[in-house]
């Protein structure tokens, strides 16, 4: 059991570390070459200029790099290399033992990881060189939706998962149709990285959600998995580091793609493969992101049916500032309910093993 914990906090200590590190160095680039949009502002569906949007958020846009992500995927990566050479090269048995990349439990997550970073990368480029216009929506959620129908069918068919985790009753048998709920779930996941409007707010709330799965994996002795989430961890609490107001970057596109991709695996992997709950988890522990993209379709449903906005501005945490919240309070409050349904959550999954 002392191996097992060591193999879940090493990582994240070293993630951490890493990304401490090597942050000023990306940066001293993002700054060089002025990895931000040339004008502010954006436009609201339907064509309209995003009003309260632009008040609150256009002028920073033109003086905060973008894709400070590249810290968090980038330490993960470093990480698992310093590992890997310790694990292969050291002589040392303590470097195998902790070494948790296994194609059991952490080989999808991390190509979860790669896909959406690379893509989110893309889209980051391609927003700062022309003006705002990224990867359009619909080409990313093509390739998102691509990704996950190959990951839901090695659930399915090299896995052997077909069901979900019904709490107090038999799992839910959905057959192939796993694959397109998989679809469904990764999509709405990555809609909740618009979550990442505030500065500080989007790193500490995936840290404490990838800090809750790492602990639920825990509990079902999927130690790799655990040490990868808490890798991921350490990873975000160092670009938390520098993200906090005011932001020295912010994560955009190639981080919260990563994010979002990654916890989609994260939390089909704590279900029915192992006997869990982790997708019943996902509304407890991810409440925030939860709220998030329910804000958004409840302005966007209401808008068509009425011609009037629900909120002030969605989503739900622009809302509180353009009613008059400063920024860091509604980050802070934003993590205190993000650790409070984070223990919820954990709470929950002890008492369902």
């Amino acid at each position: 059991m002392e191996i097992a914990i060591i193999k879940v906090l090493l990582p994240a200590v070293i993630s951490f570390i890493v990304g401490i590190l090597i942050a000023p160095l990306i940066t001293h680039y993002l700054y060089k070459y002025r990895v931000w949009k040339k004008q502010g502002g954006k436009t609201a569906l339907g064509g309209r200029v995003a009003v309260e949007f632009n008040r609150l958020k256009g002028d920073g846009e033109t003086k905060t790099p973008r894709m400070g992500g590249i810290v968090i995927w980038g330490s993960v990566l470093v990480t698992i290399l310093i590992l890997f050479l310790l694990a292969n090269f050291s002589g040392n048995k303590f470097f195998s033992d902790v070494f948790f990349i296994s194609r059991s439990q952490t080989w999808l997550p991390l190509m979860a990881l790669i896909v959406g970073a690379v893509i989110g990368f893309l889209n980051d480029f391609y927003d700062v060189q022309h003006e705002g216009r990224g990867v359009r929506l619909s080409v990313r959620l093509l390739l998102i939706s691509i990704l996950a129908t190959f990951i839901g069918w090695w659930f399915y068919e090299k896995l052997g998962v077909s069901s979900i985790g019904v709490p107090f009753s038999e799992p839910l048998e959905l057959g192939i149709l796993i694959i397109p709920f998989f679809i469904l779930l990764t999509n709405a996941l990555y809609a909740s990285g618009v979550i990442d409007g505030i500065d500080g707010l989007s790193g500490g709330v995936f840290a404490i959600i990838f800090s809750a799965y790492s602990g639920v994996a825990i509990l079902q002795s999927q130690y790799d998995l655990a040490a990868f989430c808490a890798m991921i961890t350490g990873a975000i609490l160092a670009f938390l580091w520098f993200n906090i107001p005011p932001a020295r970057f912010w994560m955009t596109e190639t981080g919260s793609m990563a994010l979002t991709l990654t916890l989609a695996v994260v939390v089909l992997m704590t279900d029915q493969l192992v006997g869990g709950y982790g997708v019943v988890l996902l509304p407890i522990i991810g409440f925030l992101l939860v709220v998030t993209v329910a804000s958004n379709i409840i302005q966007i449903t209401y808008r068509r049916f009425t011609g009037k906005k629900f909120f002030r501005i969605a989503p739900l945490h622009h809302h509180f500032e353009a009613v008059g919240w400063p920024s860091y309070k509604v980050t802070m409050r934003y993590w205190v309910i993000g650790m409070i349904v984070a223990v919820i959550g954990v709470i929950f999954a002890t008492f369902l093993q």
